[in-house]
Parts: structure tokens; sequence; C-alpha cells
């Protein structure tokens, strides 16, 4: 378990951030916790984020890294604070984020929205928007292997628009997304070069060696410069390579869970898309 989420209290995100930091890595923190039935259950989700980024806080870990990027960022998934609750679950969910965006700006940190399966989609953006009236820097994240995500991109490519860039992880129907790998990984080039096109913030999300080296490339033909978009990984998974691209100059963010609830987390993304199991068991036999 340690090896991919950082424990399961806040202390630890904290000592694994500091970690993280003295690699020359930034981090994007996620309190595991999903399929919040309740409102008293949302509730604690966002006081866990909220003692999280005061810790953060105390220990001396928000530092901006420019006007679009800071150190650490926390990664909330809108169904663990409400997003699903009956009636009115989006307006919790949207208040919800409020809180947590309110006090991510007083501490100097970032807030992404997750995006999770394509049910949840139109609902998620329309929060993002919402936020974003008021905290202008919340990043969304779009998924290439949704037919619709390169139109969201062209949609999200604007000034000061923060957008993650990932392949997607929920077995979704074949009706809205693209099923075979080729076609994913066509998807994410193209969404990429569209955000890299753009006059946002691209996070480019991916362990692909393949994905990283165009991504690096389209960045230049792009004229963007070190800080002017980044690379993102999970937790545990090539660390090697993560260090090597920070030492290269990149922003390397690192996606840190934690939380007591990651053994339902990571049984329902095996769940979710069988093919992540050999993922982790490569990764297990390969710190690279």
């Amino acid at each position: 378990m340690r090896r991919y989420v950082a424990g399961t209290d806040t202390a630890s995100a904290v000592a694994t951030t500091r970690t993280l930091y003295e690699d020359g890595l930034t981090v994007t923190l996620d309190h595991l916790g999903e399929d919040t039935t309740d409102r008293a259950q949302a509730d604690a989700v966002t006081a866990a984020y909220l003692e999280l980024l005061g810790a953060l806080d105390r220990d001396g870990l928000t530092e901006r890294l420019g006007p679009l990027a800071a150190r650490a960022e926390v990664s909330v998934k809108l169904s663990a604070v409400g997003q699903a609750l009956r009636g009115d679950g989006e307006k919790i969910a949207l208040d919800q984020a409020r809180s947590i965006c309110d006090e991510a700006k007083r501490v100097g940190a970032t807030v992404t929205l997750d995006m999770e399966d394509h049910t949840t989609t139109d609902s998620t953006f329309a929060i993002l928007a919402d936020l974003r009236r008021d905290f202008p820097d919340t990043g969304a994240v779009v998924q290439a292997y949704l037919k619709r995500t390169e139109a969201d991109c062209r949609d999200l490519a604007v000034a000061g628009s923060r957008v993650r860039l990932c392949k997607g992880a929920y077995n979704e129907p074949e009706s809205v997304a693209f099923k075979k790998r080729l076609e994913v990984d066509l998807s994410y080039v193209r969404c990429m070069n569209v955000l890299l096109a753009g006059d946002g913030y691209p996070m480019l999300a991916t362990h692909d060696p393949h994905m990283i080296e165009i991504g690096a490339e389209r960045a230049l033909f792009h004229g963007r410069k070190a800080g002017d978009f980044e690379f993102q990984m999970l937790y545990g998974v090539r660390p090697d390579e993560q260090r090597r691209l920070a030492q290269a100059g990149h922003t390397m963010r690192v996606y840190l869970p934690y939380g007591a609830q990651w053994y339902g987390y990571l049984m329902r993304r095996l769940a979710e898309r069988p093919s992540n199991l050999a993922f982790f068991a490569r990764s297990l036999v390969s710190k690279g």
C-alpha cells in the first residue's frame, strides 16, 4: 500500500509531500473517499481537505511557482463531496468545493476537480464554471478516451485555464469512448496539441514514455518553456522517470493519494479497468 499511497492520515501526507519536494517534485494530493452516500460523509471529506491545506501551510509547503501553478495542490472528486446525493447533490458538491477552494486560496495552494465516469462530465464542468468565477485557477481534468474530449479541450484551452489531460481509467461504453489503445493514444496526442497550442496551462498526466516524448517535443514546437506546462504521474509509478523530468527542468507533479479508504480505492480502480492490474503488477517489479 505505501508504495502507491502516502498513508492514512494528514501527517503522513504532509511528510511524504516534504520528501517529494526534496527530490524537486511538486504534488497534487487526493484524500481517498468516493461513493459518498450522505451529507455527513461529504462534510467529513471536506473537513479532511481543509485540515490538509492548513497543515501544508503550517509546514511552509504551499509555495507558489507562478500565477497558475503552486508547489502543492489538492485534487477533489466531486462524488466524494456530495455530487451524487439525491436532490441537491450538485449544489452540495459546489458548496463543499467552494469551501476547499477558499482555503486553498488562503494558503496559496490550488485545486483541481478530478473527472470521473462520463455520466458526471457535464455536471463537473458546470461546477467548474461556477467555481472559476471566484477561483479562476481551479483546474479541470479531461480524459482522452472520451470521444467528446478534443472538443472540450478547445473550449478549455483559454488564458488562465489549468487543464489536466489523462487517458482515462473507467470502463466506459463504446458509444462514448474509444476502446482500442491506438485510438486512445491518437486522441491523447490530438488533445495535447490543442492544449499546448492554446493559451491555458496544460498538465500532461501520463506514464507512457512515448506520450512524454511527444509532449516534450510538441511543447517545444508550440513555444512552451519550463513552467508553461507540466507533467504528472501517480505516486510510486516510474519514480526514476519523475526525478529525471524534474532534473531536466520540467515541472513534474506527483498525484499523491492518502487516507483510510486506500483499499477500496485501489480495488475500484482495478474493477473499473482490469488492464490496470497488469500495469500495477509491472510497476512492482520495475521502479524505473
